[in-house]
C-alpha cells in the first residue's frame, strides 16, 4: 500500500468516525430525561404560548432529524449553538476555558512522557534487578492513586504547609504565572498515566532486548547506547504512540476532577456543571470535541508510525 493510499484510507475512517459520532452524541440527547425547555423557563409555568416560543426560538419544536441537521451544518461551520446556562454561543463558552484545559493537558503529558519513558527504559535495562522492581513498585503505587486524593494531598503539603505552590484558579493570564498555577494540578493529572506509560515501555522495551537482530548487533561490537537507541527503543516506540494516542482522550476526561480541586476553569469542569444543569449544547460540544482530539491524534499517530517503524508497514509478519 502506497503512502498516499494508507493517507487516504486513514483520512476517511477519521471522517467515517466522526460522522457516526455526531449521531451518538446528538441523539444522545433524547434518551437523558429532563426537558431543555423547563430549564429555559427556570421551572415556571408559562402559558403554552411561551413554550412554543422558546421552543421555537431554540429550534426544539422540530423533529429530532431536523434538529440534527441544522446542528451538524452550525458545526461544520465553527458554530455549536447557544448555551441554555450562559445565553452565549457555545463556542464563546468554551473559547474562554479551552486554554486551561490545552495547558493543564499538555503540561500533565509532558509529565507522563518523562517519567513512564524513563522509567519504563530505566526498568527495562535493568530487569530482573533492584532497580527495576524498585521502579516498577513506584509506577504502581503512583497509578493507584485516583486523582481526587493525588490533588488534596498536593494542596496539603506543597499549598497548605510549605505554600510552594497556589491551591486555587490557573493565575492572571500571563504565560509563566499560568505555568506556576498549574504545576500542582499538571501532576495529580499525570500520576494516574504515567503507570500506563511506564508499564507499556518497559514491556515493549524487554520484548526487543530479548530479539535475534538486537543480540547481533550486540556481538559486532556496537556499544550498549547505541544498540538501545537505534534496534531496541526505535522498534519499541510504536507500542507507545498507541498507548499515548489512547491518552489523549483519558487526560481530557480527567481533568474534569482536577479542575473541580483546584478551582480552575476548564472544559473539564464546564462539561459536569453543563450536565448537572442540561445545557445540552454545551455538552454535545465538548464530547464532540474530546472525540475529535481522540481520533485525529490516532490518526496522526497510525499516519507517523510507518515513518518511526517502517516494519509496521509491512505488517507484523515481517518482524
Amino acid at each position: 500500500m502506497t503512502a498516499a493510499r494508507r493517507v487516504a484510507g486513514k483520512l476517511g475512517g477519521l471522517l467515517l468516525t466522526l460522522f457516526l459520532a455526531s449521531l451518538l452524541v446528538f441523539f444522545s440527547r433524547f434518551l437523558v430525561p429532563g426537558d431543555p425547555v423547563s430549564f429555559l423557563l427556570r421551572g415556571r409555568k408559562p402559558s403554552p404560548e411561551a413554550v412554543a416560543q422558546v421552543s421555537a426560538q431554540y429550534g426544539l419544536d422540530l423533529p429530532p432529524w431536523q434538529q440534527y441537521l441544522q446542528w451538524l451544518g452550525g458545526v461544520l461551520q465553527g458554530d455549536f449553538g447557544r448555551s441554555l446556562q450562559y445565553r452565549q454561543d457555545v463556542t464563546a463558552v468554551i473559547g474562554e476555558r479551552l486554554p486551561v484545559t490545552l495547558g493543564l493537558v499538555v503540561m500533565a503529558g509532558l509529565m507522563i512522557a518523562v517519567v513512564g519513558l524513563v522509567g519504563g527504559i530505566v526498568a527495562a535495562l535493568n530487569r530482573g534487578r533492584i532497580l527495576d522492581r524498585t521502579v516498577l513498585i513506584g509506577l504502581t503505587m503512583l497509578g493507584a492513586i485516583p486523582s481526587f486524593v493525588g490533588s488534596i494531598v498536593l494542596i496539603a503539603v506543597f499549598a497548605v504547609q510549605l505554600g510552594w505552590f497556589p491551591s486555587f484558579g490557573s493565575g492572571d493570564g500571563g504565560f509563566l504565572d499560568t505555568v506556576y498555577h498549574l504545576v500542582l494540578p499538571s501532576i495529580a493529572l499525570a500520576v494516574v498515566f504515567v503507570v500506563l506509560v511506564g508499564k507499556v515501555t518497559r514491556s515493549s522495551m524487554v520484548d526487543q532486548l530479548g530479539r535475534e537482530h538486537v543480540e547481533v548487533a550486540t556481538s559486532r561490537g556496537l556499544g550498549r547506547a547505541t544498540v538501545v537507541r537505534r534496534h531496541v527503543f526505535r522498534n519499541a516506540i510504536g507500542p507507545i504512540l498507541t498507548v499515548s494516542g489512547v491518552l489523549v482522550a483519558g487526560l481530557i476526561v480527567a481533568s474534569s476532577i482536577v479542575e473541580a480541586a483546584f478551582g480552575l476553569a476548564g472544559i473539564g469542569s464546564l462539561l459536569v456543571q453543563s450536565v448537572d444543569r442540561l445545557d445540552f449544547p454545551v455538552v454535545q460540544a465538548i464530547v464532540l470535541l474530546v472525540v475529535f482530539a481522540f481520533v485525529v491524534v490516532n490518526a496522526i499517530i497510525d499516519i507517523l508510525e510507518p515513518w518511526v517503524d517502517p516494519r509496521s508497514a509491512a505488517g507484523a509478519g515481517a518482524r
